[in-house]
């Protein structure tokens, strides 16, 4: 779920904290937009080009201007505060790369789940894979300028999401509307996991 190190300042020992957030979602709804904007590094993308071969199983409709796609994985980070960074994992959309989410999932503290209102369809999958496995997540409305706004209360309608899932409505490309998703993400989290234990102590 997360790992930790000791720094020296001069105020004595200090312990840092790195926790491993997955950001998942449909083809094209803003994935690897979102890591490259919140990232305080370079980000790491795993990004091919669009083929005519692929025109069969990935579905542009909505996303006309989408040239590439990820086959792998995008990685960035980012520090809340300090002593507390973030490593962030972009999974691939496409049905044909999930085998890669079992592994990219172990030891994340949470999700955050990326929806376009535009085809919310999309995002099904992902909900279903994190509420299967009990990993903690958020649904981050990706407002494209196209779209239809609909509340937070609406999609959590629409997704059937389990009682105080959190939805919030952002902007992937603004560094900080993606930051305000993961503190909700990392605060949501650390309930969950709280809560869990002590129903085991209990």
């Amino acid at each position: 779920m997360g790992s930790e190190h000791s720094d020296t300042t001069a105020d004595g020992p200090t312990v840092a904290l790195a926790l491993k957030i997955l950001v998942a979602g449909g083809f094209g709804v803003g994935k690897t937009t979102l890591v490259g904007a919140v990232s305080e590094i370079r980000p790491l993308r795993t990004e091919e080009r669009l083929s005519e071969l692929g025109q069969h199983v990935d579905d542009t409709g909505a996303v006309a201007a989408k040239t590439t796609t990820t086959v792998a994985m995008d990685f960035g980070r980012i520090t809340i505060r300090s002593g507390l960074s973030l490593y962030l994992f972009g999974t691939p959309g496409q049905d044909r790369f999930w085998f890669l989410w079992d592994e990219l999932s172990q030891g994340a503290l949470g999700a955050v789940v990326l929806a376009d209102t535009r085809r919310l369809e999309d995002c099904f999958p992902a909900v279903d894979y994190f509420e299967h496995r009990h990993i903690p997540f958020v649904v981050a409305v990706n407002c494209f300028a196209d779209s239809k706004t609909f509340g937070a209360h609406e999609v959590a309608r629409a997704l059937d999401l389990d009682r105080g899932t959190p939805v919030v409505l952002c902007d992937a490309r603004d560094r900080d509307s993606g930051k305000e998703v993961l503190i909700r993400l990392v605060e949501y989290a650390g309930r969950m996991h709280s809560a869990r234990l002590l129903d085991s102590v209990g």
